[in-house]
């Protein structure tokens, strides 16, 4: 695709919406209509090549640090693409994203694999195992993580969640739960079971691969 600049002005994104739809644009030319320019160096088209390339990473679910990750999108480009994906979300009726299975879940959190300190994810999930949400509950030292079953299931609760899924990254880049991952897993399993909330697994992803509880029969 031409730089934007070499571009007519009729054929440029914005004006092709007013005059053709919005329905008649590519992706990239969508992206671009959204973030609306590029910075030196780097013509719009180009970052919105990039931002689509995540968007298939991430199977249309992507992350605040997704965007910020690529060249030429800062902070308020990274806010802006991450909001226009919330509002697509909210009155679409959720996103329709089905988890069965750990290598689904894999795109969503891959981001963590380079964290230096250790996240706990929430992801819920609705009767249909579709994705409602997914939530940093805490983020923690290098290698710890506090988690109380309060934080983690009170939004569990208010998006009327069926069933959850947990992830946390290990910085050391080694997915082997230690003992207290697992003490914690027993804790928050109990926790759902009094909610009426099932845990369909718990995920802990790093360097050298995952680990699945479930998998792992740990629950």
């Amino acid at each position: 695709m031409k730089p934007l600049r070499e571009i007519r002005n009729v054929d440029r994104p914005r004006e092709k919406i007013a005059r053709l739809g919005v329905e008649n644009l590519s992706n990239i030319e969508l992206i671009a209509a959204i973030i609306g320019r590029g910075i030196p160096g780097r013509d719009v088209n180009a970052i919105s090549a990039d931002i689509e390339k995540v968007l298939e990473n991430r199977r249309g679910c992507p992350l605040y640090e997704d965007f910020l990750a690529i060249g030429g999108v800062g902070t308020t480009k990274a806010s802006q693409l991450v909001a226009a994906f919330e509002l697509s979300r909210r009155y679409s009726g959720g996103s329709h994203f089905k988890i069965e299975k750990p290598s689904d879940v894999l795109p969503l959190v891959d981001y963590l694999k380079l964290k230096k300190q250790e996240y706990f994810i929430c992801i819920t999930l609705n009767g249909a195992g579709e994705l409602i949400e997914q939530r940093v509950v805490t983020v923690g030292l290098l290698n710890h993580s506090p988690v109380h079953p309060r934080e983690v299931f009170a939004d569990a609760i208010t998006d009327r969640a069926a069933s959850v899924l947990f992830v946390h990254n290990h910085p050391s880049g080694s997915p082997e739960p230690s003992v207290q991952d697992i003490d914690i897993t027993k804790r928050l399993c109990e926790a759902a079971e009094i909610l009426g909330i099932s845990v369909l697994d718990h995920i802990i992803t790093a360097k050298r691969g995952y680990v699945s509880f479930k998998e792992r029969g740990l629950i």
